[in-house]
């Protein structure tokens, strides 16, 4: 795999500004509550007009990679945040990735969004959350194909348990994946962008989460269902009881 581009300049949206320092000044942070529409908006209007400002010309990458879930009996914790969940797992996408498309298509770039392994099978104990990176790796599939032709791609990315803070917002005591099917964020960014450097429209990480993601999607939706609420019970039951 070939290395980046040194001079690429970085632009995040989102709560917090993130914690890596060693991109210098070509990180830009944008302060951003995903789970807000009028946020959205405001973000993706600041993003563009800095581009524009800053970097006129070159390729746009959009990486839709926020994303939170819960473990639980629906609508464990609550309500709200399931309905949170859903509005920036699945309506801030949708939303951002629309009011940044104009910008794409003039420039030419790719799209990259964020599924899950969870996306090829019902998930109980996480229903929503399951349901939402379905919707993000079906919506992703469909819109590489509206993109044909356009300068623009779409790539979903479905990886299996990822050591990152997904698991501390999830309600877990503990912020760790699976030992037996995790992989670093790194591995997932460099298989990621293997994928988007070949014109591939979908990837599984790690040959394990492929096995997975294959038995979730030929086995019978109700069989499927029944044997992730099995796995993630007993998931769940191992990692709260630490």
């Amino acid at each position: 795999m070939g290395k980046l581009n040194g001079d690429l300049v970085f632009c995040n949206l989102s709560r917090r500004e993130p914690a890596i320092k060693n991109f210098g000044k070509n990180l830009n942070h944008f302060p951003c509550d995903l789970s807000r529409a009028d946020e959205v908006v405001r973000g993706a209007a600041e993003v563009e007009a800095f581009l524009r400002r800053a970097v006129p010309k070159g390729r746009v990458l959009l990486i839709n990679n926020s994303g939170f879930g819960s473990y639980g009996r629906f609508p464990e914790p609550n309500l709200g945040h399931q309905l949170e969940m859903v509005d920036v797992n699945v309506r801030a996408v949708v939303q951002l990735t629309g009011l940044l498309l104009p910008l794409l298509r003039e420039r030419g770039g790719a799209i990259i969004s964020l599924a899950s392994t969870a996306a090829f099978q019902p998930t109980a104990f996480m229903a929503a959350y399951g349901a939402s990176k379905a919707f993000v790796l079906h919506w992703s599939l469909a819109l590489n194909e509206e993109l044909r032709g356009s300068g623009v791609r779409a790539l979903a990315v479905c990886p299996g348990p990822t050591a990152t803070d997904f698991f501390r917002r999830a309600g877990l005591q503990e912020a760790r994946a699976a030992e037996a099917m995790s992989l670093h964020s790194d591995a997932v960014v460099t298989r990621a962008l293997a994928a988007l450097a070949a014109g591939r429209s979908q990837v599984v990480t790690g040959w394990k989460n492929k096995l997975v993601a294959l038995a979730g999607s030929l086995a019978p939706k109700p069989l499927a269902a029944r044997a992730a609420a099995v796995l993630l019970a007993r998931f769940r039951l191992k990692q709260v009881s630490r």
